[in-house]
């Protein structure tokens, strides 16, 4: 299929997950110029883990993704977390691209084992981010979303997602009150030029070498 004909594609789980606390500066007491004693608050992160993703197994919105596929796209998927790009939003926004305004997270890592992909994710002190660590410290329960473009084959009463599906990010989200209410419209149509926002030449590079590596084994 050619890529002016690949589709937005997010793919909703529950998202199950522990909150893991680090403190990255403890917290002290200064004296201002004029000797006043000022508490100086800790500095944390804060980070969810849990399951990113499923392999061959059918996900909340009829779609399948292979096995074969979640490896190679995990495996292409770390140049964005070596390179701090790992970014996602809270809530699927109307695009492929990833809107730093709305950014909430930033994936730290990401691996695939047994065919499920564990990841973790940084809480950013961002206005999104801010929203989401107080919707995680009142117990809310949220989903985990993967967005990316590529294709889908009916199979049944089943969707495929074919080989031609990239990687562009999780969300988190709130879980749809009906299976198949999602934000992004189905069947949205991703242009060449916008996806060249969203991989740079040097993705595409990257993704390319995998393949051939990937061949050779």
């Amino acid at each position: 299929m050619l890529i002016g004909e690949k589709r937005l594609l997010d793919t909703y789980d529950v998202f199950d997950y522990k909150i893991v606390t680090e403190v990255v500066k403890p917290a002290t007491v200064v004296e201002d110029s004029s000797g006043n004693r000022i508490e100086v608050p800790a500095v944390k992160k804060v980070y969810m883990k849990g399951v990113l993703q499923k392999a061959d197994t059918l996900n909340q919105n009829g779609r399948i993704y292979p096995l074969h596929l979640l490896e190679r796209e995990v495996r292409n998927y770390q140049k964005f977390i070596i390179e701090n790009r790992a970014l996602g939003e809270l809530d699927h926004p109307d695009s492929s691209v990833v809107n730093l305004k709305n950014v909430s997270h930033i994936i730290r890592e990401a691996h695939l084992e047994n065919g499920v992909v564990y990841g973790t994710a940084e809480i950013l002190d961002t206005p999104s981010g801010k929203i989401l660590q107080s919707l995680v410290e009142s117990g809310v329960k949220l989903g985990i979303s993967s967005r990316g473009v590529g294709s889908t084959k009916k199979q049944g009463e089943y969707h495929i997602v074919q080989d031609d599906f990239q990687l562009i990010c999780w969300d988190y989200v709130s879980e749809p009150s009906t299976p198949g209410a999602f934000m992004i419209p189905e069947g949205k149509r991703i242009a060449e030029a916008e996806l060249k926002k969203i991989f740079n030449k040097s993705d595409r590079i990257d993704r390319a070498l995998n393949d051939i590596l990937s061949c050779k084994f």
